[in-house]
């Protein structure tokens, strides 16, 4: 895009209430945060949060995908996400779907004034690519409301850029919550309870089989198959404009761990944080979260074996959560070794860097 048409688009989104700064909708649009490590094989089984953040993969299918944060983007773009097909599905039952998506809380969306007369306009934006031509299709799903919009977006072996724009919808007021309330969905593999109809390309009450187009690739078509992304945007106004690009990482991280905050053992002996025991084999080991999380969350961790109480020993079972808050966490801990009753306790990594403990509160 020239700098003339940008400036054009600029003013066009300005005109239709979008502002210069934090235009973009879409947290780690560049793919540079992936807390969760930055490769996971054998994804299908289930639906779910595995590399880079804010992603989820959503399946119901018997194909099978290896996820990855690559060093592969396009020009201004370090990282890139790439999905590679490992098992093919090509026997299509009607129910089935892999979408990527992004989901977005109600009080984010409000500038978008949805469900009333001057609803404005959006513009999703991405880079892509494959291995080899496709077509797959996009949708902005209402959950409130169960309304939606879709289209379709070619795929080349080289990097492209995607520009959609969805007119605004005058029906469904969203949610103004910390819920989700609206949700991108790139439909790369359908079954017919999906496609078999016609696409909905204005907004309209929810109807399956509308919902992405019947000839659409599928993703799962070849254990050649990839898909990469990179610099998602989701903007008010008809026209993409440059991608926003982060000019610090602490604070697209911080973005993330609204929703997911992983403390991971970089060292042998890396230290957690420190408590009272609560009893002679067991710890309650404080921690506050960097940045208040979007709900009171769930505890993931790595193998009771990779964690210590100092004094008290590994421990012997999962830690569990107490006392949770959308601030921090108190977790508690069973040790083999006995140890003072009402005492100071630390917990550090077990000679591993494999150990963590990660609080999730995805939408």
């Amino acid at each position: 895009m020239s700098k003339a048409a940008e400036l054009a688009a600029l003013i066009a989104n300005v005109n239709k209430g979008s502002s210069l700064a934090a235009k973009n909708f879409v947290i780690n649009g560049a793919q540079n945060v992936a807390q969760r490590g930055t490769s996971s094989t054998g994804l299908g089984g289930s639906s779910g949060y595995f590399v880079t953040d804010r992603n989820k993969l959503v399946f119901s299918t018997s194909g099978r995908l290896t996820m990855e944060q690559v060093a592969d983007g396009p020009s201004g773009f370090l990282n890139a996400t790439k999905l590679s097909c490992t098992t093919a599905d090509t026997s299509i039952n009607s129910g089935e779907v892999f979408l990527f998506s992004q989901y977005f809380e109600g009080q984010n969306l409000q500038p978008l004034k949805k469900g009333t007369s001057d609803a404005v306009p959006i513009t999703v934006s991405f880079y892509v690519k494959g291995n080899a031509s496709a077509t797959y299709g996009m949708e902005i799903y209402d959950l409130d409301n169960t309304r939606s919009i879709g289209t379709t977006f070619d795929v080349t072996t080289g990097w492209t850029r995607v520009e959609k724009t969805f007119a605004g919808d005058t029906t469904g007021a969203l949610d103004d919550d910390n819920n989700a309330s609206l949700a991108i969905f790139l439909w790369l593999h359908a079954g017919s309870d999906y496609n078999s109809g016609t696409l909905n390309t204005s907004w309209n009450s929810v109807t399956g089989a509308n919902r992405t187009d019947s000839n659409n690739t599928s993703f799962f078509d070849s254990t050649s198959r990839t898909f990469f992304i990179t610099g998602w945007q989701m903007e008010i106004g008809e026209k993409a404009t440059e991608f926003e690009h982060i000019n610090s990482f602490e604070i697209e991280l911080a973005k993330c761990q609204r929703y997911y905050t992983k403390f991971q053992a970089t060292s042998a002996y890396s230290y957690y944080g420190s408590g009272v025991s609560s009893a002679t084999t067991t710890a309650r080991i404080f921690k506050s979260f960097p940045v208040e999380m979007n709900h009171i969350p769930v505890l993931e961790q790595s193998a009771n074996s990779t964690w210590t109480i100092y004094p008290g020993g590994v421990f012997t079972a999962d830690a569990t959560i107490n006392n949770a808050s959308t601030w921090g966490s108190a977790i508690t801990c069973t040790t083999g070794a006995s140890q003072t009753a009402n005492g100071g306790s630390h917990c550090v990594a077990n000679n591993s860097t494999d150990a963590y403990f990660a609080f999730e509160s995805e939408l």
